[in-house]
């Protein structure tokens, strides 16, 4: 088994490298040649966190496994981040197990690669500002993951503690773009695209604030009761997802379908945008990618910094 540990994955996963690895995904996913296995989410009852399991398959690539980790909201006061996970492969041949990578890193870099691939696809041609709605520690990489796919003028933000917005200000002054804090219905009205990266249990981005063309990426919803969005709001989108499955049971869909504003039959996996069987925008004022995070990406990105690590000859060999 090959083990590459997370103090290492900084120095050999690129975004560009995870951007092109999910855009695959998305792409498998919509060709029927990849699927996720059912998701496991527990409240353990201790440290108050959340963990679980995300795997899959996928035959174009033959990538085989699983991620284990969750969200431990404690994690500061222990100086380590709040979410924590371990990506295991698998011999798609054999069942053996083929290698141990670490999780969290990796994990910011997939999700961050999934909303800038819905930006890629989904944005209003000629989008220039681009709003954030949260601050927290994966809030750089979806900054900097959107910058690259679109040629974005200005940043800005809102977060709910106003004090970690020092964030979003140092990300936007590294990519030589103005920041302003501003409130949510500024941020509704005068951003293009905005990616929304909390812990909410409740809405912040009302359906009122949104005003004009819009892509929303809804990415910080991916357990039952979490909320970004006003379900009004989901309900005035043409909505893409990751999985269909995970955004109406445990996405930011969860709570318009409960409430009977949308069926799961109006919601589009993004790999179809990226295979052309889906138009895209085509005509819509508002488009929602509802980022519920697959096990799929996961195993994809471990899979390449598995090769990357390996050219580079810093892969450790354990037997098990």
């Amino acid at each position: 088994m090959l083990v590459v540990a997370e103090k290492e994955i900084g120095g050999l996963m690129t975004p560009e490298a995870a951007f092109e690895a999910i855009e695959a995904v998305f792409a498998a996913m919509d060709a029927g040649k990849a699927y996720n296995f059912p998701v496991v989410r527990e409240a353990i009852g201790h440290e108050d966190a959340l963990y679980g399991f995300k795997g899959g398959f996928d035959a174009s690539a033959l990538t085989l496994g699983l991620k284990a980790g969750g969200y431990w909201p404690n994690n500061q006061k222990r100086d380590l981040i709040n979410h924590q996970s371990t990506i295991f492969l698998f011999d798609a041949d054999t069942g053996r197990v083929a290698a141990a990578v670490g999780g969290n890193l990796l994990t910011a870099l997939r999700t961050a690669a999934a909303s800038a691939v819905s930006i890629k696809y989904l944005a209003p041609k000629g989008a220039r500002v681009l709003g954030m709605i949260g601050a927290g520690h994966q809030s750089a990489f979806q900054m900097r993951a959107a910058a690259r796919v679109h040629a974005f003028e200005r940043v800005i933000g809102w977060n709910p503690h106003p004090e970690m917005l020092t964030r979003l200000a140092e990300t936007a002054a590294e990519l030589g773009l103005p920041f302003e804090a501003v409130d949510l219905d500024r941020l509704g009205a005068e951003a293009d695209v905005i990616v929304s990266i909390t812990s909410s249990f409740s809405p912040l981005l009302m359906n009122e604030h949104v005003r004009g063309e819009t892509h929303i990426a809804a990415m910080g919803t991916d357990t039952k009761g979490k909320q970004e969005l006003d379900p009004a709001l989901v309900a005035r989108a043409k909505i893409y997802t990751d999985e269909v499955a995970q955004a109406v049971s445990i996405g930011e869909c969860q709570h318009a379908v409960a409430q009977g504003l949308v069926e799961a039959a109006a919601i589009t996996r993004l790999g179809a945008a990226v295979n052309g069987t889906d138009p895209g925008r085509d005509g819509a004022e508002i488009t929602l990618f509802d980022g519920t995070g697959v096990g799929l990406q996961d195993l994809a990105v471990a899979a390449k910094v598995v090769q990357l690590a390996q050219a580079k000859g810093i892969a450790q060999t354990v037997e098990i």
